[in-house]
Formats: structure tokens, sequence, C-alpha cells
């Protein structure tokens, strides 16, 4: 097996609204805001080679949406996921299956790309089996009134139509085991319901894609919740009992949003969970 840190491209967004109610003094430290109050934000996307399959977890925003949607999240052009790929020797078209967290624009915007006349929309992986769960894709398509605006049809309904849609079965448990995926899932509600964050067993560590439930190092405490979070106090819950399990068995978390860090621990400290070391991908593993 072999993993690569895939960068799709950053958006800005804003900074209240990533940190809920932390007073910028404090989130500024470790993520400085813009003029306009919004901090830079990664789509950090993982691929996975192990033998005749090769996987994606997320995809990024994508690049069909008007430039006046790009605008208002500022989205660099500085990173693109088909670059990104080809410093690997990849192409789209190699992908074997691509494995949402969630549905949300910024993770699932790529999935679908428009056709060359731009008469229709198509899957960007025309090779891929894409994989959700069947919770979650209701909650996406037929969207509450809060997240509406984050669950766009043309990222999502082109998906099923394409045939290529499968899902992951999941339980009451927080944890799903011996996934056909080649990883374990563990399963959290509080930012969206039934987001997945795989857990990858690579070189004797494990490498936790922690996507929304930990977006950036400086969202380690306990109350730094985003606004974003539909049910933040479940947020906290899980966010403790997956940092207790992280600080026991010394995951390694891969972090999908911070524009900063590619991985990082954790530690335990009498004033709660702390930051304990950041590592780039290519330092800590050998690509």
């Amino acid at each position: 097996m072999k993993i690569y840190p895939i960068e799709t491209g950053r958006i800005k967004l804003d900074g209240g609204a990533m940190f809920g109610v932390v007073p910028k003094t404090i989130w500024q430290r470790t993520n400085p805001a813009d003029a306009h109050n919004r901090i830079e934000v990664s789509m950090r996307s993982l691929l996975i080679e192990d033998g005749e399959r090769l996987l994606l977890i997320d995809t990024g925003i994508g690049n069909k949406q008007s430039e006046s949607f790009f605008g208002h999240f500022d989205v660099s052009r500085d990173f693109s996921l088909e670059r990104s790929l080809a410093n690997y020797g990849f192409h789209k078209d190699d992908i074997t299956d691509v494995f949402l967290t969630h549905l949300h624009f910024d993770h699932c915007g790529g999935c679908i790309e428009w056709n060359a006349t731009k008469t229709f929309f198509q899957p960007a992986f025309k090779n891929a089996r894409f994989w959700s769960n069947k919770e979650h894709w209701k909650w996406a398509t037929e969207p509450n009134s809060r997240e509406k605006a984050s669950f766009l049809s043309e990222n999502i309904l082109p998906i099923q139509e394409s045939g290529q849609l499968n899902f992951v079965e999941v339980n009451d448990e927080n944890y799903l085991k011996n996934t056909a995926l080649g990883f374990e899932i563990f399963t959290v509600d509080g930012h969206t319901e039934k987001q997945m964050l795989p857990h990858i067993r690579y070189k004797g560590k494990t490498i936790v894609f922690v996507a929304d439930l930990l977006p950036t190092i400086g969202h380690i405490p306990l109350p730094y919740v985003m606004s974003y979070d539909t049910r933040p106090l479940l947020t906290m819950q899980e966010k403790e009992l997956f940092l207790r399990e992280a600080v026991a068995q010394e995951y390694l978390l891969f972090l999908e949003h911070d524009a900063s860090n590619e991985l990082c621990t954790i530690k335990q400290t009498d004033k709660g969970f702390r930051l304990k070391e950041t590592f780039s991908f290519k330092d800590q593993f050998t690509i």
C-alpha cells in the first residue's frame, strides 16, 4: 500500500463561522484572518494505492460552479486535483473508488464535471465507484434549511444517475469494522448526519482522515466547534470520545482543512486536549 496527500485547492471561509463562540482574539492565533475576517482553508484529499485499487477520499470543490460562486469563497487556483494526481503519475481515469466523508460542496464538488460542450454533468471519475451511506444520502438529498446551501444538487444527483453510486452499511455503533474498502470507519453526527471518518493502517501507524470533526489544529480544544455544525453539543461529545482514543492509540490525524499542517498528533493535559506535534506527510512517510 502507498498513500499520497492530494491538494485539490483552497478557499476562504469566515473565521467566526469556523470557530463558533470562540472569540477572534483566541482563534486568530492559529488561524489568522484576512481583512474580510476570512481564514484560509485547504481541501486536502487522500489517495490510497492498494494493489489494483486506487481510492480517493473526498474530491474538493471542483471546477463547474460559476465565477461568482468561486469569488464568494476566494477559491485559489494554485492547486488542483488533476495536477496533484499527475504529480504522482495518476489521472482521474485511474481512480477505482471515491469515498466521500460527506456531501457538502467542498468535499464532493470534484465528483461531477461539465461535459466538453457544457450541456450536461458527468462523473469526473468515469471508472470509479462512489461511496456514501444511505442515511447521509437521504439527509443530503432532502436537506434541512440550515444545510441546504451546502448540499448542491448538481454535485450529488448526477452521482446516482450515473449508476456508479454505492453505499457503505452503517449501524448504531460508532465504528464499522472490516469494511470492503480496506479500512475501518468512525461515524459522527454532530457536523452532519453520518459523516464517515476512515481509519487507515499504514506502515505500523493508524492515519485517521478527520474531515470536519477536526478541521484544523485550531479546533482541537473541545469547545472549539464550527457554527456550521448542525448539533454542536453532540460534536463536542464525539470529539471527546474520538480524541481520547486518538491519544491512547497514538493516531496520526490527517487534516483536510488545515492550510499549514497535513498531519498532527494529540496529547491530553490538565487543561484538556492539546496539540502534541505536527508533521508533513513527506517527512513522516517516504512517498
